[in-house]
Order: C-alpha cells, then sequence, then structure tokens
C-alpha cells in the first residue's frame, strides 16, 4: 500500500515503488532518459568519437532508434494507458509490464554487445508485436472497432522495422531507408489519428470551449496522410507529390485552426501540443517544396522527427503523467522552458539550415544539444512522478 505523507501545508507526496503500476509510466521514463541518451551518443558519432553498434552506418541507427527507439516508448505508453481507459479492461501491470519493458530495453542494449546481428533483429522485431498483444486482446473483447487502426499501425511498424534489419542482414533487395520511411509517416499517421482525439479533447477540457471540426476535414486529414505515404511508396516525385503534399499541409492547418482559442497560449500544457501538431504540418510544406526542388529533403525529415515527434511526445508525456498520477493538471515550473528548448532545437535544425546552409553540421550539433537539454529536464521534474504511486491512492 502507497504511504502518503505531508510535505507541507497543501502538499502530498506519494512514497513506495510504483513504476510497473500502469504502461505510460515505465516508457514516457525511458523516453525521455534514452531521448536525451541517444542524442548524445548521435552528437558524439558525428564527431567521429564513437562508432554505430552492430556495424550499422551512423544515420541508419540514428533514424531507426529515434522511430523504433523513443518514438516506440511514447507510443506504448500511451496506448497501454489509453486502451484501459477506452475499454474499462486492466492493462498489463507489474510483471508482465516489466517484462515488456525488458523486451524493449533489450532492444536498445543488445547491438552494443558482441552478440550475432540476427539475436538482435529478432529481439528488436519481437517487441511490436508484443505491444500489439496487449492492445488488441481487449478491444477485441468490447469490439471498439474505431480503434483497430491503432493495431493495424502497429503491424505496419513492426513491417518497416523487418524491412530495415532485412537490409542491415543482407537479406534480399529490402532497403533499410525504405523501412525507415515507412516507419516515419506511419508514426506521422498514428500522431494525426491521437493527436485528432487529445488535442482539441484537452483543449475544450481546460478552456470550458468548443474546439470547431468539420467531418470533411476530419476524414482527409489521415487521408492525405496516406496518400502522401502511397506517393513515397510508388516512387512518385515532382509536381504530382508536391501537389499532395501541399494538400495535406493546407488540410492539417484547417484542423489545427478549428482547435483554437486565444486563451490557450496561457497554458504551456495546451501550446506545445498544438506546436507540435504545427510542426507536421511545416514537414508537409517542406515535402512540398522538396519534392519542387526548393529545399533539401532532410528539412522535411526533422520537421516531421525533431519537431513534430519531438515536441508533441514531450507534451503529451507532460499531460498524460500528471493525470494518470493523481496530480493536478498544472505545469511544473521547469517545463514551460523544456518545451521552449524542444521547439527550439526543432527549429535550429530546420529552419537554421534555410538561413545559415554553410553551418548545418553546427546547427544539427547544436540543436542535439537543446534537444538533450529539454529532455534532461523532463526526467528531472517527471522521474519521481512515474516510479511514485498516485497522490489520490487509486491504482494505476
Amino acid at each position: 500500500m502507497a504511504l502518503i505523507t505531508t510535505d507541507a501545508p497543501g502538499q502530498t507526496r506519494a512514497e513506495g515503488f510504483a513504476l510497473f503500476a500502469l504502461g505510460f509510466r515505465p516508457f514516457f521514463l525511458a523516453a525521455g532518459m534514452f531521448a536525451a541518451i541517444y542524442m548524445g551518443l548521435w552528437l558524439a558519432m558525428l564527431q567521429g568519437a564513437v562508432d554505430a553498434p552492430g556495424g550499422l552506418p551512423t544515420a541508419a541507427w540514428h533514424g531507426h532508434e529515434m522511430l523504433f527507439g523513443f518514438a516506440a516508448a511514447v507510443i506504448t505508453g500511451f496506448l497501454l494507458t489509453a486502451t484501459q481507459n477506452w475499454t474499462g479492461i486492466p492493462m498489463p501491470r507489474g510483471g508482465p509490464l516489466a517484462a515488456l519493458f525488458a523486451l524493449w530495453l533489450a532492444g536498445r542494449v543488445l547491438p552494443w554487445l558482441p552478440v550475432p546481428y540476427s539475436l538482435v533483429a529478432l529481439v528488436d522485431l519481437l517487441f511490436l508485436p508484443a505491444v500489439l498483444v496487449a492492445v488488441l486482446r481487449p478491444v477485441l473483447k468490447v469490439k471498439q472497432t474505431r480503434n483497430y487502426a491503432f493495431s493495424a499501425m502497429l503491424l505496419a511498424l513492426t513491417a518497416a522495422n523487418a524491412l530495415f534489419h532485412a537490409a542491415a542482414l543482407g537479406l534480399g533487395p529490402a532497403s533499410a531507408s525504405l523501412g525507415l520511411g515507412l516507419a516515419l509517416y506511419f508514426i506521422v499517421l498514428m500522431i494525426t489519428l491521437m493527436g485528432g482525439r487529445v488535442i482539441p479533447y484537452f483543449t475544450e477540457r481546460r478552456l470550458n470551449s468548443v474546439a470547431r471540426k468539420w467531418t470533411a476535414v476530419e476524414w482527409l486529414a489521415p487521408a492525405t496522410v496516406v496518400a502522401v505515404l502511397a506517393a513515397r511508396l510508388g516512387n512518385l516525385d515532382g509536381v504530382p507529390f508536391a501537389f499532395l503534399a501541399a494538400t495535406a499541409a493546407v488540410v492539417h492547418a484547417i484542423r489545427l485552426a478549428g482547435w483554437q482559442d486565444r486563451r490557450l497560449w496561457q497554458v504551456p500544457l495546451l501550446w506545445v501540443l498544438h506546436l507540435g501538431y504545427g510542426w507536421i504540418i511545416v514537414g508537409f510544406a517542406l515535402d512540398a517544396l522538396n519534392a519542387a526542388g526548393l529545399v533539401p529533403p532532410f528539412l522535411a525529415l526533422h520537421a516531421y522527427a525533431a519537431g513534430g515527434i519531438g515536441v508533441l511526445t514531450m507534451g503529451m508525456m507532460s499531460r498524460v503523467s500528471l493525470g494518470h498520477t493523481g496530480r493536478p493538471l498544472e505545469t511544473p515550473k521547469i517545463m514551460p522552458w523544456a518545451f521552449a528548448l524542444i521547439n527550439l532545437a526543432a527549429a535550429v535544425r530546420v529552419l537554421g539550415p534555410l538561413l545559415l546552409p554553410a553551418q548545418t553540421p553546427l546547427l544539427h550539433q547544436a540543436g542535439g544539444v537543446l534537444w538533450m537539454a529539454a529532455f534532461a529536464a523532463f526526467v528531472a521534474v517527471y522521474a519521481p512522478m512515474l516510479w511514485r504511486p498516485r497522490l489520490d491512492g487509486k491504482a494505476g
């Protein structure tokens, strides 16, 4: 049983260890720690001080761990927690949750050990299907068809990861870059689906407002992401791809505009989510400009990854962690600075090279340092919340 003690009048602190009480706890904490540590390793690799593990090219390792290490941990923590809310069925906790977390952790550690790469690939490939089983079982039990999409995307991410590892093992014509590209767009699709639910909901709850939604836009938002993904698969380029990407940017901009309330800019837990979604729109716009031959391709990639994934996941982890540990939904004092740093990191990586192309390597280093500082702040603030029991004494 958790022990609740009083630190000061009106303040309580839960004692005990609850890291494996619900899925968001270990995976959000690990995602924050991993984001800072892995970025430090990546910066060291750029300086030639460290080699990528497993004989992988450094850029391939960087992309894989960003998507299948960091982003997969956040997605897992969110889905394990949200599925319990959606279905009312308890999700893995205790030993089963610890075992699932150990599988994710093994996928991050094994590449650095003297083991065959085939073992590394096998362990890493087992993780997402294990998450799929945990999520799909309760969804099928209550027949929540609207949530089948997340299970389908976990399967798609597994296939993308298989493409990456097949290329690393030299099996067939599979391409590591194809696997990473597919994973990036599938995660963008997942973000637009999740974001479309939670961002307007959180905004309405906090501001007592009503978000504007248009049926056509709500259908077109995921459809345009799928269209851009299909165009990438079909190697569509030039004007046709530019048109699709520009259409996606416009549709998502309209969608985001419908959620706006000027009061949200006074609430860091809200504006960080809106800015994160905004980076996805920037990514589509840069994809269109790249297809027109106006900007290099890595700008869109960083807009999606450093901006959309980085900013939105930090905002989501921050808000969900407060709510599910029984705390008031008030932004901890350091976190507005962390939210500003993660957005600045994305801006330096994405917009910096447009303004100072000759300084791109230096800008990549600066963006990495800002990213590390932002996630170090997140871990410092949220680690005690994530390993201690809920303040209200409830389970989870």
